[in-house]
């Protein structure tokens, strides 16, 4: 995957919800626009920034740092956050969270595209995503107050990702349950970020 595939991505049509209910939870409700809107969710945004190391291209997913009071605590996610009203716009936020999170320069940080947005209902947040490059390899600075980790993910690998995504089982809330998955050495992504990356392949796959 050449420098190419940046000027590629920022044309090639998106795939949207078709893309997102690969990775939905069986359990994840489907509401409607309206449906959505009548709940007034928080607004945030989120960002896949691409960089290169050793002549491959990869971009940063967090393991969020442990919180009672957050529901997505020690799970797997893109760098974001919610919109701040000193924000113009979604794309600056998921630039400045990128920041914050990773201290990734933003500066060098340029926005290819926004992509499909996504409700996560169990915070009721609505989600605007962002594909994005950074013109100099980060040094990544972990935020630790949110992040406890960072895995450096291959975007190669996201084109050999699964048609029919595995079914793992997790606990959640003192329940066992199974959801399509992205397993990554140690790690189980699921939820709104496999879903964001399963449009991320949907993409690639079209190029």
């Amino acid at each position: 995957m050449g420098s190419g595939i940046l000027q590629q991505l920022r044309s090639v049509t998106l795939s949207g919800e078709r893309s997102h209910l690969r990775y939905a939870p069986s359990f994840r409700p489907v509401l409607s626009t309206e449906e959505i809107r009548n709940k007034n969710p928080k607004l945030a945004a989120v960002n896949i920034v691409l960089y290169q190391k050793n002549n491959q291209w990869f971009f940063p997913l967090i393991v969020r740092s442990f919180n009672e009071k957050d529901r997505h605590s020690g799970q797997i996610s893109l760098p974001g956050g919610k919109k701040e009203e000193t924000d113009l716009s979604f794309a600056q936020t998921a630039v400045r969270e990128t920041h914050e999170e990773l201290g990734i320069e933003k500066h060098y940080v340029r926005v290819l595209r926004e992509i499909s947005p996504i409700y996560v209902p169990p915070s009721n947040f609505y989600v605007r995503a962002f594909i994005s490059y950074t013109k100099r390899n980060p040094r990544f600075i972990l935020q630790k107050s949110e992040v406890n980790a960072v895995i450096e993910f291959p975007l190669e690998r996201i084109v050999f990702l699964e048609e029919i995504p595995e079914l793992v089982s997790l606990q959640l809330n003192d329940q066992e349950i199974k959801v399509p998955a992205i397993k990554f050495g140690e790690y189980t992504i699921w939820g709104a970020t496999s879903m964001i990356l399963s449009e991320l392949r949907d993409l690639l796959k079209k190029l």
